[in-house]
């Protein structure tokens, strides 16, 4: 067995993984409660949600993707392009991937929150550099902190498949503020 049908194998059995953990805890579409996110830092909501202990996002069910890795710093989210993502032209919609980048940039720059802030995208730049096919497997989207201060935060991300090509890169600039 090839090195790259065996990650796709680990990667799809990790993701079966998460989602049945999600689902044994009730995990849902929804919003992260308010009061609950306050008291907590971003790398615990993150853990949080990939326990399934908090909702997760409802655009991760229209797109089909889902958080399988967090650690401080680094966020990881893995969607296989579905016919419902496909453009008039026949391709992976440019929003496909531009969405995935975005969750996993910015839910890395959440990793690094203390209790109370929040943040929000202000910027996202995405570079396409090859087309997603229907029968290609797996891809991940892999978020990494460059920076994050008390107001902005950066951060980079990839889409990359079972043999590690690149599909698509990312940087966000992200406002940091003080959660309401």
């Amino acid at each position: 067995m090839n090195t790259a049908s065996t990650t796709a194998e680990q990667w799809e059995r990790q993701l079966r993984e998460v989602r049945a953990r999600v689902a044994q805890a009730g995990g849902k579409p929804g919003v992260v409660p308010a009061e609950a996110a306050r008291a907590m830092s971003g790398l615990e909501i993150m853990q949080a949600l990939l326990a399934g202990h908090f909702p997760y996002a409802p655009i991760a069910e229209t797109l089909d993707f889902f958080l399988v890795e967090v650690e401080p710093g680094q966020a990881t989210f893995q969607g296989t392009p579905l016919p419902g993502h496909l453009n008039p032209m026949g391709t992976v919609h440019g929003g496909w991937y531009a969405t995935l980048l975005d969750s996993a940039v910015g839910c890395a720059v959440q990793t690094m929150l203390a209790p109370g802030q929040g943040y929000t995208t202000a910027e996202l730049s995405v570079n396409l550099v090859r087309g997603a096919r229907l029968d290609g497997g797996p891809l991940r989207a892999i978020g990494k902190v460059l920076h994050c201060g008390r107001q902005l935060a950066t951060a980079e991300g990839r889409i990359v498949d079972a043999q590690g090509r690149l599909y698509a890169h990312a940087t966000t600039t992200c406002l940091v503020f003080g959660a309401r």
